[in-house]
């Protein structure tokens, strides 16, 4: 399980390269803009400067409407500025045709400028409250789309979280059916550390968080503290390990 933390600032992203070796996607996100707020193209392109070579730098490209050639030029301005995995949050698609119609144009308008980029459509767990795509049609629209990733995240930062709104049995359901068209999945959404059982038990791949490695767990008020980023990773390499001694001791 590879493991997303998403600062909000070139300040906090150093923070993050402090903790380099305990991630693995650096997200440059603008969380006051929504779950999955973009931020300008010179916060990723420095951002991009301040961490690892080594370590991809994931840049949110907006709750974004169904406006396919605004998202499609949003996209590619994220990937010009370095970004390397590109996230679309299909906020204002009610339908999943809507929702492939966006990501076909995100995914042309990145792979041809290029073609190792990494394309994310992202849903919402809590897609009932505000009326966009059900979190498991999701894979569906990844793969008829040609993106490389599902994921989930909630769209209203409230104090629910993920397993709120999609039990744990359901995201299970959304890890299957990502893997049967050879997607990653991703899962976020006030994520906590007592998540990471169940996370790894649903082979979930990719695990987005940013709250649960701020001070105090606050997304918005707290700031990144790499001491959380090492504690957090080292979590989730504990129930790594211990699911994979069952699985051992199973067969």
């Amino acid at each position: 399980m590879l493991l997303l933390i998403s600062p909000d600032s070139v300040d906090e992203a150093l923070d993050c390269a402090k903790a380099a070796e305990h991630l693995d996607i650096v997200d440059v996100k603008k969380p006051d803009e929504g779950s999955l707020g973009a931020n300008f193209p010179w916060v990723i392109r420095e951002i991009r400067d301040a961490v690892p070579a080594d370590k991809p730098v994931s840049a949110t490209v907006g709750d974004v409407p169904y406006k396919p050639g605004t998202v499609a030029q949003a996209a590619l301005g994220a990937a010009v500025s370095g970004a390397t995995y590109i996230k679309v949050g299909l906020y204002g698609c009610t339908t999943p045709d809507q929702a492939i119609d966006v990501m076909r144009g995100v995914v042309r308008a990145v792979k041809d400028y290029r073609p190792d980029a990494f394309v994310v459509a992202s849903g919402y767990a809590d897609a009932h409250r505000i009326g966009c795509v059900n979190p498991l049609a999701l894979p569906d629209i990844a793969r008829r789309s040609g993106s490389d990733a599902a994921m989930l995240d909630t769209a209203i930062k409230d104090g629910t979280r993920l397993f709120d709104h999609v039990p744990p049995d359901v995201c299970a359901e959304f890890v299957r059916l990502a893997h049967e068209a050879d997607l990653l999945a991703a899962l976020a959404g006030s994520v906590k550390a007592g998540d990471l059982g169940e996370l790894t038990r649903i082979g979930t791949d990719i695990v987005g968080v940013r709250g649960a490695v701020c001070e105090g767990g606050d997304r918005n008020a707290g700031r990144i503290q790499p001491e959380l980023v090492a504690a957090f990773r080292a979590e989730m390499d504990r129930h790594a390990q211990e699911y994979a001694a069952t699985v051992a001791t199973a067969s």
